[in-house]
């Protein structure tokens, strides 16, 4: 932590996407060669059986994993496991290669501990993604991969998208998750609702299904619907066989932010989404009675925020905007203070609320 606390400052200097090339361009290179993989293990990993979570019929070896949008065309997946996520998901993919919206497109906010994207799902398209060989086996994370509809594509035919994505990308990943809440594609958000998701989501289970090996599916949904809505889209997703929810995406609502801040345009991640996306947790976690595994995301940034959503029902976590303040220790760090709350089984079980 100390060493990233002496170089934030100097990346934090540079616009936040060019700092952020950097940084995944290192990882890229870390990554591919067994000695630097190893000295970022032994920095950064941190393991313990009581750390191992069981979800959508596999096991992850710890509950903490980085959310898509990091490593958009999986180039440095191997680099980023080695920092000792037990899982890491790439993405979001479209189908076709896709610019994105126009520079600048991310905008840090350091005293709200948050960032704005309108990145618009920029990526070389799932042709050209780069998956890593024989998966993350040097790490024993788990790979997963976020699918979006493409901006061009029409919303009728947004299942066709879906569907080639995912027969191009089932047979590398551990899971796939599929995107209908990023706010940056115009009316993604409106495959949500419960009328919209139906029809989509039995085409792409029935897509999964014709395919072997099964492939579990998870829908990311956005933090801004109300309750009605998520217990809509979660309920469509539990009746179309898919197998968990990822809760949640990035928020369109400024509270938190300085005044300066608030006409920032996109998707706002970070510390002002840590309560709004637990509550909906909590929420997802009682309608469903535990029954629906949920990953948690949004504001996770420490132990605390960690034990927050994993004691409201999540069952594996997320972080981005965390490891862009904290830096890459945030992982092992939030794993060893999970083993202090621990129960002879499990590691945050012990004073469940």
């Amino acid at each position: 932590m100390f060493m990233y606390e002496q170089l934030r400052p100097l990346l934090f200097k540079l616009d936040p996407e060019t700092a952020h090339h950097l940084t995944l361009g290192l990882l890229k290179w870390a990554g591919a060669w067994s000695g630097t993989r190893d000295l970022l293990r032994a920095m950064y990993d941190f393991q313990d059986e009581r750390l191992r979570v069981n979800a959508f019929g596999m096991e992850f070896k710890n509950p903490i994993g980085l959310a898509a949008g990091y490593d958009k065309n999986a180039r440095a997946a191997h680099g980023l496991a080695a920092l000792g996520f037990g899982h890491v998901e790439v993405g979001t993919i479209t189908r076709l290669p896709q610019r994105g919206n126009e520079k600048p497109r991310v905008q840090r906010v350091p005293e709200a501990r948050a960032l704005v994207n309108r990145m618009g799902f920029p990526n070389e398209g799932v042709a050209h993604l780069h998956f890593p060989k024989h998966g993350l086996n040097f790490s024993a994370a788990r790979l997963g991969v976020n699918i979006g509809k493409g901006k061009d594509t029409a919303l009728e035919n947004a299942a066709a998208d879906y569907i080639a994505l995912l027969r191009a990308v089932h047979a590398h990943a551990d899971y796939v998750a599929v995107n209908l809440s990023s706010p940056n594609t115009p009316g993604l958000r409106a495959l949500q609702t419960r009328a919209a998701a139906l029809p989509l989501l039995k085409q792409i289970a029935d897509a999964r299904d014709a395919l072997t090996p099964r492939t579990p599916l998870l829908v990311k949904i956005a933090p801004d619907l109300d309750w009605d809505e998520i217990d809509g889209i979660v309920n469509a997703a539990r009746d179309m066989n898919f197998d968990g929810v990822i809760a949640t995406n990035t928020t369109i609502r400024r509270a938190g932010l300085p005044e300066y801040a608030k006409p920032f345009a996109g998707g706002l991640s970070g510390a002002p989404l840590r309560a709004r996306a637990t509550e909906i947790i909590r929420h997802i976690a009682t309608q469903t009675r535990g029954e629906f595994p949920i990953v948690g995301v949004g504001g996770i940034e420490d132990a605390a925020s960690a034990l927050e959503k994993l004691r409201a029902g999540a069952t594996l976590l997320q972080i981005f905007t965390g490891l862009i303040y904290r830096g890459p220790r945030i992982v092992r760090e939030i794993n060893q203070a999970l083993l202090r709350q621990a129960s002879p089984t499990r590691a945050w079980a012990l004073h469940p609320t």
